[in-house]
């Protein structure tokens, strides 16, 4: 029978700080396999050493040729938390491993600043750029990173500012239980220019009062059926702006169609808008939000849970190859066409169910001729609107229009 593998959590204090069984485990193993940091931990220690780098699929071949010897991995704080035993225990099974955790760093961060952290958004950024996360950065209450190199609290703290969020009160928590500990609080803009040790967690807590945060229930319940103000929408920065308008949205949503039992596509839906508002009046429909940007995809959950709508579902993927897992829609709204337009149109006109609607939204010349002439090749008629609309606002005293960006919408049935 094989030994179990032993994976075991260890903090900043090195063995002083782990249960007597988890000592006798390290100080007895044949092969310790670790980070230059943990393992630097534990100099007292006489086994033979690994050192665990990028590589994980290393580690496990490494396991796989030690299986006679008494082996032990640590890892910082709780391995199971962003940590190496999940990846471990997926490669080589659950029955082999035995762990072990510490006090994960996240912890011990939340505990020094005194926030609970049970409804927090957590996330790696060794393993999730900043960029992927951003949005759901954005319409959190409390953030938990885990930095990196590359990701480090100052870069953090730059880039937030740099696309709007000014919004958030930080604190970053170094060294955490080691002698030098220190935990800094501040503004983005106060820590933007600071030195931290590379071992540091950061978090953000947002201050009250301030922009989009989901809507408590009182005010989900003021949102219009469509048509809602554009600001209602979390959007990603720098790309504010590009949500499709509440007056192009209505009108677009009228073309659609769409019943109370509909299943819809929105292709390319961005932040969600259209998917939300067709989720609105497709109950006891479904709608499926499709979004191959990562960061989109997650704000549009994020806008569906502010929303409160329950039968929209998002679909990280790229158009057409999603198309075949989802059930034959009977209204599709395209928001993005990109370069294939043709076959992509093709695709979901194909999807169609009879007597459903095809509507797409382009805001080029160059895009309306390219789709227009597609859509022409699927069936006819095929009806045009140029959209032209202006907001009035007030100046001095007086009133004034700004105009929206011009849209075309272009729409089919399928006969």
């Amino acid at each position: 029978m094989t030994a179990k593998i032993y994976i075991i959590g260890i903090g900043n204090d090195g063995l002083a700080g782990l249960t007597a069984k988890a000592r006798d485990l390290i100080l007895s193993a044949e092969l310790v396999l670790g980070s230059d940091n943990t393992l630097s931990l534990m100099p007292e220690l006489k086994a033979e050493r690994f050192r665990i780098g990028t590589d994980l699929q290393e580690v496990v071949r490494t396991v796989e040729s030690n299986s006679a010897k008494r082996m032990v991995i640590v890892a910082g704080g709780d391995p199971l938390f962003y940590g190496v035993a999940r990846y471990l225990c997926d490669r080589l099974g659950k029955d082999r491993f035995e762990v072990l955790p510490h006090v994960s760093s996240m912890q011990l961060a939340f505990a020094r600043v005194k926030e609970s952290w049970e409804e927090a958004y957590l996330t790696n950024l060794a393993t999730h750029s900043l960029d992927e996360v951003l949005d759901r950065i954005r319409t959190a209450e409390v953030v938990g990173l885990f930095t990196s190199e590359k990701e480090e609290p100052p870069a953090i703290a730059r880039r937030l500012l740099a696309r709007g969020l000014d919004y958030f009160h930080a604190y970053v928590c170094e060294n955490l239980g080691a002698p030098d500990e220190r935990v800094t609080q501040g503004e983005l803009t106060d820590i933007q220019s600071m030195e931290f040790s590379p071992l540091n967690v950061m978090i953000l807590k947002r201050k009250p009062g301030r922009p989009d945060s989901p809507p408590t229930p009182r005010e989900q319940t003021r949102h219009r059926l469509f048509g809602n103000p554009d600001e209602v929408f979390a959007q990603s920065r720098p790309k504010s702006g590009l949500i499709t308008q509440a007056e192009i949205r209505a009108i677009s949503l009228a073309q659609l169609d769409i019943q109370p039992a509909s299943v819809v596509w929105d292709i390319g839906a961005g932040s969600g808008s259209v998917a939300i508002e067709a989720a609105q009046l497709a109950y006891p429909g479904m709608v499926y939000a499709i979004e191959q940007d990562a960061a989109d995809y997650h704000l549009i959950v994020a806008n569906a849970q502010s929303f409160g709508v329950g039968n929209l579902k998002a679909i990280h993927g790229t158009a057409p190859s999603v198309f075949a897992k989802l059930p034959a829609p009977d209204a599709v709204f395209v928001g993005g066409t990109g370069r294939e337009i043709g076959r992509l149109l093709e695709s979901a006109y194909a999807a169609l169910r009879p007597a459903g609607r095809l509507v797409v939204n382009v805001a080029t010349l160059e895009s309306l001729n390219s789709t227009y002439t597609a859509l022409k090749n699927l069936t006819r008629p095929v009806q045009v609107l140029l959209v032209n609309v202006s907001r009035g606002t007030e100046q001095l005293e007086t009133l004034r229009f700004e105009a929206v960006n011009p849209t075309f919408l272009l729409a089919v049935t399928k006969g």
